[in-house]
């Protein structure tokens, strides 16, 4: 028996979910909640298997209530059920622990599929949310790529790193003396020590190297 609580500020949609899934053989309602903090509280109560969770509730919302539900029920699964088709929504919901995404637009029949099928460990996110979440997840995947900075920058004194910023800009000896109010011969002196610290080859991967790290 899947023991699932349902967790909705509007009441007809709950009555609604109670009536459609509540009459289901392997299925007990075992409470209902208005917002996000009451669905943790009867988790602590009812122990449910299964939380049906909508994402915008007064006081605590569904992602912050699943959060809390995922840290202290670990063994209790949840769906979001949302008219929210929006992809922060998504992924938040899916980082703090989410099994599942469904709209509410859902059939009754898919959302018994989605409760079935996560009961049983497996995980359900409808095609269009899907699409949403495999971007959203591409996009955080390349910007921390793009954000992550090299360690040899540690080395790096602070007249170092304004050569470097000054290199990238495209500006040659001359001009990075004059703004630093420096010799020629010594803004030359850096780079040979700035390239041998960062076991670069030229001028051209000192650029390449102070942009990706934004110095």
């Amino acid at each position: 028996m899947i023991k699932l609580l349902l967790a909705d500020d509007q009441d007809i949609l709950t009555e609604g979910l109670k009536l459609i899934l509540g009459n289901e053989e392997d299925i007990e309602i075992v409470g209902t909640a208005n917002n996000g903090k009451k669905a943790y509280e009867l988790c602590r109560i009812r122990k449910p298997d299964l939380v049906l969770m909508d994402i915008q509730m007064p006081e605590v919302n569904g992602v912050e209530a699943t959060a809390m539900i995922k840290k202290d029920f670990p063994h209790t699964k949840v769906i979001v059920l949302t008219t929210f088709n929006d992809d922060e929504y998504i992924y938040h919901a899916l980082k703090n622990g989410a099994s599942g995404y469904l709209l509410k637009d859902t059939s009754p029949t898919d959302i018994l599929k989605a409760v079935r099928t996560v009961y049983n460990g497996g995980a359900l996110i409808q095609s269009e949310v899907a699409v949403k979440v495999i971007d959203k997840f591409s996009q955080l995947a390349k910007e921390t790529v793009d954000k992550h900075i090299d360690t040899r920058v540690e080395l790096l004194t602070d007249r170092e790193i304004e050569i470097c910023r000054l290199i990238a800009e495209g500006k040659n000896n001359k001009e990075i003396a004059d703004e630093l109010f420096l010799s020629q011969g010594t803004v030359k002196n850096h780079i040979t020590k700035i390239l041998i610290k960062l076991d670069l080859r030229d001028r051209t991967q000192l650029a390449i190297f102070s942009i990706k790290n934004e110095l």
